[in-house]
C-alpha cells in the first residue's frame, strides 16, 4: 500500500515536471513567434519602460542562465544568488542581465535566447521529478524557494512579456 502511494506520487511529480517544461517551451515559442514577425524598427522601439524587444530578449536569456544557477543553489540548500539584487521588479538585476546578454544584432540575440533556453531545458531534464517541488529548506524572507516555483515564475514572466508585446504592437490574436 505504501509502495503504491509512493509510485502514484512519482507519477504525479513526473507529470508536473513535464507540464512545467512544456509550458516553458510554449511560452517562449509564443513570444519568439511574435518578435520574429516584427519589423527591424519595431524590434528597436522602446515599448516597455526603457526596453526594446532586443532588451527583452537579453533579459530572457539572462534569466535562463540565472535559473540554471538558481536550481543548482536550491538543490544545494542555498538561497539563489540573484535574491541579493531584489528590488522593485528586479530592475537592478534585469539591467545587469540586459547589459550582459544584449548582442549587436537581432539575429545573434535570437540565437542566444534560443540557446539559453535549450541549455536550461537540458539542465532540467535529468533532475528527478520529485525534486521539483521538494522543500530543500531554502527561504527568502519567509518565502519557500523551490525549483518548481522558480520555473513557474519564469513562465509567468514570459507570458506577461508576450502579452505586452502583443498589446503594444497591436498584434492581438
Amino acid at each position: 500500500m505504501v509502495e503504491e502511494a509512493r509510485e502514484q506520487m512519482n507519477v504525479k511529480a513526473q507529470a508536473k515536471k513535464e507540464q512545467i517544461i512544456s509550458e516553458l517551451k510554449k511560452a517562449r515559442s509564443n513570444l519568439l513567434t511574435e518578435v520574429v514577425a516584427l519589423s527591424t524598427k519595431q524590434r528597436n522601439t522602446i515599448f516597455l519602460g526603457v526596453w526594446s524587444v532586443k532588451d527583452l530578449l537579453a533579459h530572457l536569456a539572462g534569466w535562463d542562465f540565472t535559473n540554471i544557477d538558481a536550481v543548482r543553489s536550491v538543490l544545494a540548500g542555498k538561497v539563489p544568488a540573484f535574491y541579493k539584487y531584489r528590488d522593485r521588479d528586479w530592475q537592478t538585476y534585469n539591467a545587469m542581465l540586459v547589459g550582459k546578454y544584449k548582442g549587436n544584432s537581432f539575429r545573434e540575440l535570437l540565437a542566444t535566447v534560443k540557446k539559453s533556453q535549450k541549455e536550461l531545458i537540458e539542465f532540467l531534464q535529468p533532475i528527478p521529478s520529485e525534486y521539483f517541488n521538494r522543500d530543500f529548506g531554502v527561504r527568502f524572507r519567509g518565502y519557500k524557494v523551490t525549483i518548481q516555483r522558480l520555473l513557474e515564475a519564469d513562465i509567468k514572466d514570459v507570458q506577461i512579456h508576450y502579452q505586452q508585446i502583443v498589446d503594444f504592437f497591436g498584434k492581438a490574436k
